[in-house]
């Protein structure tokens, strides 16, 4: 606990900073983490087959290039050009044949890198996309998925017998998942309400909340269960008594996903 501790602090120190400040120290801050997580991705990977160079190189330029795409905050629409995606599977895929060895490079490692790649892509891009669009909102969003996963921690430390997934995360528990949602709902709701919109319908504003923070919860499950899968306890130990990258990021993921969805209405 003293290490989680420590690491928040350091977390506060670094972050707090780069999300008031914005601009390119924010897309910087953000490009770095993002390729950081797919390195994460990679190194799983890695644990059963090396990925050739050649492929990984392109996954990192792909994935920035995704990370930087430009986007309108007006209409909510990210502008991709269909022919740079139709070049990055093309690029994933061609390997196939030139390595013509199925123990070094086949179709399921393309489809897996193709897929992180996109995943990891689309998602950083939304955080630079949502903070660009309102801090605000932003501090909502985050305020969910930190709030969600404290409260679940520690109603689950405190009374956590029954057990959620236990082949997916010992640790979850039935009863940190209610208490985790509920105040996660609170906390984040008192946050929009005071300081973003004070006439928006209570009862819209709570639900969305609250649906925003169960899937933050299926996102933590999700990226649990691949960290299962690969018989690893953390993703890696970038963050000081935290892990890695996708161990803090996993359910700030599903709620920008999420909130993509409601971004007309609130």
């Amino acid at each position: 606990m003293k290490k989680r501790i420590i690491g928040i602090i350091i977390m506060i120190i670094i972050f707090v900073p780069v999300i008031i400040y914005g601009g390119n120290v924010f897309k910087l801050t953000v490009s770095v983490l993002g390729l950081l997580a797919l390195k994460e991705l990679l190194g799983l990977k890695e644990l059963k087959r090396k990925t050739p160079s050649f492929v990984k190189f392109l996954s990192y330029i792909s994935t920035l290039f995704l990370i930087l795409s430009k986007f309108n905050v007006d209409n909510y629409s990210l502008f991709l050009d269909y022919r740079i995606i139709g070049i990055m599977i093309i690029f994933f895929l061609i390997p196939l044949i030139i390595y013509n060895d199925f123990d070094k490079y086949n179709i399921i490692d393309a489809l897996f890198i193709l897929g992180i790649v996109l995943m990891i892509g689309f998602v950083f891009n939304l955080l630079i996309f949502i903070r660009a669009y309102d801090i605000k909102t932003f501090i909502y969003l985050l305020s969910i998925s930190t709030m969600t996963d404290t409260y679940a921690l520690i109603s689950g430390m405190l009374s956590g017998r029954k057990k959620l997934c236990p082949k997916i995360s010992p640790k979850k528990s039935i009863v940190g998942l209610v208490v985790g949602v509920l105040f996660g709902t609170i906390i984040a709701s008192t946050i929009y309400y005071i300081n973003i919109n004070d006439s928006i319908n209570l009862l819209l504003l709570v639900s969305i909340t609250m649906f925003l923070a169960v899937i933050s919860q299926l996102g933590d499950l999700l990226f649990s269960s691949i960290k299962r899968f690969y018989n690893v306890k953390d993703y890696s130990n970038i963050i000081f008594g935290h892990g890695g990258i996708l161990d803090r990021f996993d359910s700030l993921i599903f709620v920008l996903i999420g909130y993509i969805f409601f971004i007309s209405i609130i």
